[in-house]
């Protein structure tokens, strides 16, 4: 599968170590509020049958068992880097009709050049784990897969506000992933990054406050030309 060129290969598992994997799902209800805000993303995208979504950096799979619970019909295409993650994923997802599409690789525009262009991409806890020069490329690369028109939305930590969550967020999540990938994000920095990737419409839908921080859902829109 091509790679993004210039691209670091490396990435952060998970659970921040391969072999905290299994234990994925079990720390981020227990550390994130995943199931309230996942629900609220769902909500937000409004999905109807027959339409395709492109997800992220998707782990394991709970976002494709969200949006099964709640609407019938979506092409749900997952791409992850992580093997392990999305082996879970789809023994999690296989009794799913229609089942979903997991795909393990780094994301780019051309490596998932073969699936259609998505009317919805979401990007979940994926983008506080990457550096400024990462964030910035797959923000560009999800609005040229991204159909005209099309909406990406974003669950993640974002700008910390309060000192409470500015707290809480260097105690768990900064320990955990490390300052340099982190510290953008809670400065608020992913709207400017949308923005510079050529995305409109950009606004906060909701933010959560949690043991590791504060998650907020960020949806913006791709112009139709």
């Amino acid at each position: 599968m091509p790679e993004p060129a210039g691209a670091d290969r490396s990435y952060t598992p998970a659970a921040g170590y391969h072999f905290l994997t299994p234990l994925y799902d079990f720390g981020v209800a227990v550390t994130t509020r995943e199931r309230l805000w996942r629900d609220r993303l769902v909500r937000h995208m409004a999905l109807a049958k027959g339409e395709i979504l492109l997800d992220i950096g998707s782990g394991t799979g709970n976002l494709a068992l969200a949006i099964a619970q709640r609407t019938d019909g979506v092409r749900y295409l997952g791409i992850d880097p992580d093997e392990a993650a999305t082996r879970i994923a789809r023994t999690k997802t296989a009794q799913l009709d229609p089942l979903p599409e997991f795909r393990v690789g780094f994301f780019s525009a051309p490596a998932v050049a073969d699936w259609p262009p998505p009317s919805t991409i979401a990007i979940c806890l994926v983008l506080h784990q990457v550096g400024m020069e990462e964030k910035a490329r797959l923000l560009r690369e999800v609005w040229h897969k991204l159909a005209p028109g099309g909406a990406l939305y974003i669950a993640d930590y974002g700008e910390q506000r309060s000192r409470l969550m500015r707290w809480l967020f260097r105690l768990t999540i900064q320990q955990l992933d490390g300052v340099h990938d982190t510290q953008p994000n809670a400065d608020g920095l992913l709207p400017v990054l949308m923005r510079e990737a050529g995305f409109d419409d950009i606004r906060e839908l909701e933010n959560f406050r949690t043991p590791t921080g504060a998650i907020g859902i960020l949806r913006a829109r791709k112009r139709v030309a």
